[in-house]
């Protein structure tokens, strides 16, 4: 359920109502907005069928929110959501590039991919030390020492860093590098982790699970933003169907889709949408087109030789010249926006 306040509320009514939902045992968040004050009540809501806010002074109506999520919900935060990773705004109007490699593999090679990820106009710097492996005998990272490296090579250039953390033992550790914690496909319901990430206020990138639904995924957001967290930032990365040419499903249709259900932003990951090279710069301005607030993607200086994801990996020359066909979609959305 949900209260709307009045353009015209005082405090003095929104203290009242908070203080009547609090005595029923139940938790609140408020979503201050430039015009009116929406409150969120948290918990078993069906208690409340008798009282009838809609008599308080000051409230304007009553909203009980028949899906499981609510604080994801735009019934609960009209007004889009900006995630400000430390003057890097996400879901502001501008499209942010986030790339890098799979794997951070030495201080040489992420610093080089921060060097190309930079010029082509990316202000976040990605890159694995803890890395999900299908197989238990395949690169599983640097761990603390990738970490290090890419904090490096990011502060060098004046960038940002995300990188994914794969278990509760290492949020501290990976918070202390990084400036977005990812949440990785595979991790999209672990609901333990996502509580604990949630907790630490930090910008959150969950990624979409492998077969995950949207309904899934906007109740694993849920569980960040419960947590007093409203930086989420949600990544597109492709489902799993019965397909087998490229490397998943690239659900376009999502971004739209989610922009509708929820005021958190939205990117898209073209490189494991598709899973090959060449395929990633037309899904990349696809993605641009449907409506997304930025993108990661994978890069390396040498796909070829790369310790993870090198068919999937853009080098310097494609990378630069996607960048640019990048830049002329969002000046062309621009102008379709302004329409």
């Amino acid at each position: 359920m949900i209260i709307i306040m009045k353009n015209n509320a005082t405090k003095e009514q929104v203290d009242a109502v908070i203080k009547r939902v609090e005595a029923e045992g139940l938790d609140v968040q408020i979503n201050r907005g430039e015009e009116q004050v929406v409150i969120g009540l948290l918990g078993d809501t069906r208690k409340m069928q008798d009282v009838a806010f809609n008599s308080y002074e000051g409230v304007e109506n009553t909203v009980r929110i028949s899906h499981t999520y609510k604080l994801t919900s735009r019934e609960f935060h009209p007004q889009d959501t900006i995630v400000d990773v430390d003057g890097v705004k996400i879901g502001g109007g501008e499209f942010v590039t986030m790339a890098g490699p799979c794997s951070i593999e030495g201080l040489d090679q992420i610093r080089e991919c921060a060097r190309i990820a930079k010029a082509g106009g990316a202000k976040i710097l990605r890159g694995g030390a803890f890395k999900p492996r299908t197989s238990p005998y395949a690169f599983q990272g640097l761990e603390e020492e990738g970490l290090k490296y890419i904090r490096q090579a990011a502060d060098e250039l004046g960038m940002k860093v995300i990188t994914e953390v794969m278990d509760e033992g290492h949020i501290d550790m990976v918070a202390e590098y990084s400036d977005i914690l990812q949440i990785g496909a595979r991790n999209m319901q672990n609901f333990k982790l996502l509580s604990a990430v949630g907790k630490t206020g930090k910008p959150i990138g969950l990624k979409r699970g492998i077969s995950g639904t949207i309904d899934e995924w906007l109740n694993a957001a849920e569980y960040i933003a419960v947590q007093n967290n409203s930086n989420v930032i949600f990544i597109e990365r492709g489902i799993r169907t019965y397909e087998t040419a490229t490397r998943n499903t690239f659900d376009l249709s999502a971004v739209p889709l989610m922009k509708k259900l929820s005021h958190f932003p939205i990117i898209v990951d073209p490189s494991h949408g598709v899973g090959i090279w060449d395929l990633v710069p037309p899904m990349a301005r696809a993605g641009v087109a449907s409506g997304a607030d930025g993108m990661i993607v994978e890069i390396h200086p040498d796909p070829a030789n790369a310790w993870s994801d090198g068919p999937q990996s853009l080098n310097e020359k494609t990378y630069m010249r996607m960048m640019q066909e990048v830049h002329i979609m969002e000046k062309a959305m621009q102008e379709i926006k302004a329409l």
